[in-house]
């Protein structure tokens, strides 16, 4: 079974085929204009993905030696994402299952951060997941393919939207996430004392709102020029090391109460080092096993919607072409 898929629920342009557990092609282009603004722009955004997506394309099947008549099935993220975005990956993806007669899978951008750290293998094991990205946070209990039960998601800001926030609050460079973490190693973590919002909440919802907000205030603290590079550093690594302890704790506890012993992580934020290292600690003391998916997998990317599509379709689902977006798309 071969399956191409398509990403473009923000603003990465992907295109990849995968054939059963063998990823054949994978195929990325980055929007690099949007540091310019500090954020997306989601006009820019779906302009960027007409012009990518047809050279991706041929670009993957050419790199896969595969031939489009050979392809089973097309892939395409449905949602959630921003909706001019979602819908040229899901129109290119529409249509050449419509021309060449072969099913169409429209894939949650979730699952595929979801299933991610699972990538090449067959079977899905029971875990607790700790999707976190940009623009989601979430504790999932995994039972197997579409069966998923949320325990838990942020309130407010995302983890990923806090480093991004946080780094232009600083001066930083976006996306925020690798600029703060390229600091925080020379930075002090024990400097500021920021808050660990609903670490004992009872539940398992976060917060990051309010950490964001306390790194406004101590920065103003300081005259302009008296922020030093150093000064930089110091918040840096004082706020990722108050976004890691949330995020390890909260999910090591969420595993302990659901009774199961593998936790996995994915999204992009799980990129960070400091993060990964923390976890895997922790889940060493607490004896729980961890998978954490690899890099390339863990920003947003075709081949994940590949792997879940293939997934869904060995379990017979397939969607219909008429189905729609949805840029507010829930993983349940």
């Amino acid at each position: 079974m071969t399956i191409l898929a398509l990403e473009t629920s923000c603003d990465e342009t992907a295109v990849a085929i995968l054939r059963g557990t063998e990823l054949l092609a994978s195929e990325v282009a980055s929007q690099t204009q949007h540091e310019a603004y500090g954020g997306v722009v989601p006009e820019v955004a779906s302009r960027s993905h007409l012009v990518h997506a047809p050279r991706l394309l041929e670009c993957a099947l050419a790199d896969a030696g595969v031939a489009l008549d050979e392809i089973d099935a097309f892939a395409a993220t449905s949602g959630p994402g921003l909706a001019s975005s979602l819908m040229i990956g899901a129109s290119i993806a529409k249509g050449l299952a419509v021309g060449a007669g072969k099913p169409y899978l429209a894939v949650n951008h979730l699952e595929g951060h979801l299933l991610s750290p699972f990538f090449g293998t067959d079977e899905i094991e029971r875990n607790v997941s700790l999707v976190v990205s940009g623009g989601h946070t979430l504790l999932v209990e995994v039972r197997g393919v579409n069966d998923y039960r949320v325990l838990g998601r942020t309130v407010d800001d995302a983890a990923g939207e806090a480093f991004d926030k946080v780094a232009k609050l600083l001066g930083l460079g976006y996306p925020g996430g690798p600029e703060i973490e390229q600091r925080a190693p020379d930075g002090n973590a024990a400097r500021f004392d920021f808050p660990r919002s609903m670490l004992d909440s009872g539940d398992h919802n976060f917060s990051f709102s309010g950490l964001k907000t306390a790194v406004r205030y101590r920065l103003a603290e300081f005259k302009i020029d008296e922020r030093a590079p150093q000064l930089v550093n110091d918040l840096s690594a004082s706020f990722q090391r108050a976004v890691v302890e949330v995020l390890v704790k909260k999910t090591v506890r969420a595993a302990k109460e659901c009774g199961v012993n593998l936790v996995t992580v994915s999204g992009g934020v799980s990129c960070n080092d400091a993060l990964r290292k923390e976890m895997t600690l922790r889940c060493d003391r607490a004896g729980l096993q961890l998978r954490v998916a690899p890099p390339r997998l863990c920003t947003d990317n075709a081949a994940m919607i590949a792997f879940a599509a293939a997934l869904r379709f060995r379990a017979g689902n397939c969607s219909e072409v008429t189905v729609e977006i949805d840029p507010n798309l829930a993983l349940v």
